[in-house]
């Protein structure tokens, strides 16, 4: 084998069928990353705009990076994406038939899918990464490194020009098989490696599915998001009270939003064959919003240490499912939240005193089902 396809092999033996090389170069969109940071679509996420400078190109994270190998990882789509309406099956006679299969149950309250399994995704990937590196330096010498989303690296930028596929109008790299349900990772190098010399074309063509979704309007155009109105930034990153106007259009999304990739063309045909690490674990319970109100400190760390949901706190947890029970009108967990309008937390108080009043009609919610009507 050649050692781009002796790599590539490499790389699906530790679950990234998605791959692709590209050089190191500047990131082509940097200067609409600096832009974008101007206008404060980055929120609060203030590490952003303190390491800008290292986004510039891969050398910020690797000094003297000449090739970036590019991967992907899938995840299984969110039980709600919307089906293929083309989809054909046949009957007993063997006669072409439509099928649209049922809709599961609607659960309590939705998280974002690719937190539903047992373990947090750095950490799986991770391992897969520096595995990948110890192979590839055995054989080929020079220095690598692994990185999934916490280096300052622009992902989808260096993902595209690799050939994994093109950015999408809700900013998320879309693949035409693998859709958009896929986690984006990369080993730098200082080698000189073929660079794969396929791009991907853009596929969105007219639709405007994602952004016409988005129940909060977080696109204030194509490509841009505006993190700050993103319910998977204020249900995760975001540390403080979330608008009241915002609050009300959130739904029952507790952690994450999958809204704009659940009505994605791209991801309803796209294979359920998702790495087994990521299958869902005691998801009955994580989407029940008795179960993060009920929990304290010690029970949380226990639970949800090495999970996804750590990032965000028990506070952000039980923030997230105060709101999502206002807007689901849980009249039965009223009394729940009235006990955390003494809360010693500010946010959460403050939170709990709102979803009280809504509760009790003094604050009308608007119904609020983001996807169930997306085209």
């Amino acid at each position: 084998m050649t050692d781009v396809s002796w790599i590539q092999s490499v790389c699906f033996e530790h679950g990234f069928p998605l791959f692709g090389i590209v050089r190191a170069v500047e990131a082509p969109r940097y200067q609409r990353f600096l832009e974008w940071l101007e206008r404060g679509h980055n929120g609060s996420m203030a590490y952003l705009e303190n390491r800008k400078a290292a986004y510039a190109h891969p050398s910020g994270v690797l000094d003297g990076c000449q090739s970036l190998i590019m991967l992907g990882m899938p995840y299984d789509s969110h039980p709600e994406t919307l089906p293929n309406k083309s989809k054909r099956m046949q009957d007993d006679s063997g006669a072409s038939i439509s099928s649209i299969p049922d809709k599961p149950d609607k659960p309590d309250s939705h998280i974002g899918h690719y937190a539903v399994g047992s373990r947090d995704y750095h950490d799986i990937i991770r391992e897969r990464l520096n595995a990948i590196c110890s192979i590839l330096k055995q054989r080929m010498s020079g220095s690598y490194r692994g990185v999934v989303d916490t280096a300052p690296l622009l992902e989808r930028e260096f993902a595209e020009l690799a050939g994994l596929g093109w950015v999408g109008k809700n900013t998320l790299l879309l693949n035409r098989e693998w859709g958009s349900y896929f986690f984006l990772a990369a080993i730098l190098t200082d080698v000189q490696l073929e660079a794969s010399n396929h791009i991907e074309s853009d596929h969105c063509g007219n639709c405007t599915a994602c952004l016409d979704a988005c129940p909060t309007g977080a696109f204030p155009e194509p490509r841009v998001l505006d993190a700050t109105r993103c319910i998977s930034y204020l249900t995760i990153e975001h540390r403080g009270e979330s608008d009241e106007s915002v609050r009300s259009k959130m739904g029952d999304w507790i952690f994450g939003c999958d809204v704009c990739q659940i009505v994605c063309p791209w991801n309803r045909k796209r294979p359920d064959a998702g790495m087994p690490w990521f299958e869902p674990e005691n998801l009955e319970t994580k989407t029940r919003l008795e179960h993060w109100l009920g929990l304290d400190e010690l029970t949380f760390r226990q639970l949800y240490r090495n999970t996804p949901f750590f990032r965000t706190k028990l506070i952000g947890m039980q923030r997230n499912a105060i709101i999502a029970a206002a807007n689901r009108n849980r009249v039965d967990l009223l009394e729940t939240i009235e006990s955390f309008c003494s809360h010693e937390d500010a946010v959460l108080r403050s939170t709990a005193e709102w979803a009280v009043k809504c509760l009790k009609g003094w604050i009308a919610i608007p119904a609020n089902h983001p996807f169930e009507s997306a085209p």
